[in-house]
């Protein structure tokens, strides 16, 4: 059953759905953050929080790469990627939201979406 299971659909077709959150999702693994909008926010803190757990889940470094690749579009964001899932120890809150601006021209609200990064030198 598929009772209160909702996707958000951002006004957008399911294809060009998919491909923006890969998107969105690959420069969030290679550049640390992404700033968009709120509705866009949601659903790729959504995302990107299942691709990390469903990563972490797999035993070998050989399925880790194949998950990550079965979303990430470039090379590096999936090495990058990997690379944050091997050292962070957390299993939840791997992402940050954080509200920056309203958009000059439609007063959208733009979201600035983080990597949580630890320090393993704090005690």
């Amino acid at each position: 059953m598929r009772h209160r299971n909702t996707k958000a659909k951002l006004n957008k077709p399911a294809d060009i759905r998919r491909a923006m959150m890969r998107n969105l999702m690959t420069s969030l693994f290679l550049y640390g953050k992404v700033q968009t909008t709120d509705a866009r926010a949601k659903a790729l803190i959504s995302d990107a929080e299942k691709l990390i757990s469903r990563v972490k889940r797999q035993a070998e470094v050989l399925n880790k790469i194949r998950e990550l690749n079965r979303v990430l579009f470039t090379e590096n964001s999936c090495k990058k990627a990997l690379d944050f899932v091997q050292k962070t120890p957390k299993t939840s809150g791997f992402t940050r939201k954080t509200r920056i601006k309203q958009r000059v021209g439609d007063g959208a609200t733009l979201i600035q979406v983080d990597l949580i990064v630890e320090n393993s030198d704090k005690k």
